[in-house]
């Protein structure tokens, strides 16, 4: 029976890292494309954050060949990404194991999601099964920090907001009690922000981060099945 695994890796030597790092009020969502040899291309979506600060990291960070911006809707922007360098260049003086990371491309494994975070990967994975989750882990406890959040067997539903975090998960509680979301609302954000003991930036950033992943959860995965509006 196979697993579903939400996880952290948590090494700063990993791709992209160093631009998450640097908007750190945006969101980065990674995929690979593993048909370009040892270098797989990689495609971003960024939702948020400043557009300008991005893309001069993209050109000066060292860690990225060419780039180009290949669509844009609102806040979100997405980018198809050269890499400099391989895995196996980029991690070679933080991974002692150079070979285990190379069988774990192999591996009866399937990553579903990379959302890039300043101080490594946040990933949902699928297993084949508990040796092959096993192997995965090891190696990276091993070689790096690893915080397991999540496993599940993969018939188990996940129930909607469990990709969210400790934070968002009490920002987005206390806005509704408070009535945040009620019209007319019924709490500022400054009320809100001085009963957790931030700014109200933070708030703001907090609860949108909470929408955009409860969309992603719900609406997200079921609008292509959706009927098309009557003409």
């Amino acid at each position: 029976m196979g697993l579903v695994a939400e996880f952290k890796i948590y090494c700063e030597a990993l791709p992209l890292v160093d631009v998450a790092a640097a908007v750190p009020d945006a969101r980065v969502i990674l995929n690979l494309q593993y048909n370009h040899g040892k270098r797989p291309l990689f495609l971003i979506t960024v939702n948020g954050g400043s557009e300008q600060t991005l893309e001069t990291t993209l050109t000066d960070t060292y860690d990225v060949g060419d780039w180009t911006q290949i669509g844009q809707a609102g806040e979100t922007r997405r980018y198809q990404i050269q890499p400099a360098l391989s895995f196996e260049e980029q991690l070679g003086d933080d991974i002692d194991d150079l070979t285990g990371l190379e069988q774990l491309a192999t591996a009866d494994a399937f990553i579903d999601r990379i959302t890039v975070e300043p101080d490594g990967w946040r990933q949902t994975g699928w297993f084949a099964d508990r040796e092959e989750f096993s192997k995965f882990s090891s190696f990276w406890q091993h070689n790096a920090d690893f915080q397991l959040d999540r496993l599940n067997r993969d018939e188990t539903p996940e129930p909607p907001g469990e990709g969210l975090t400790n934070r968002q998960y009490e920002a987005l509680r206390i806005a509704y009690e408070r009535g945040y979301f009620e019209i007319p609302r019924q709490v500022s954000l400054e009320e809100i922000a001085a009963e957790l003991d931030i700014t109200a930036s933070s708030v703001t950033e907090r609860l949108r981060r909470a929408q955009t992943q409860l969309i992603e959860e719900t609406v997200a995965t079921t609008w292509p099945t959706l009927p098309a509006s009557p003409q």
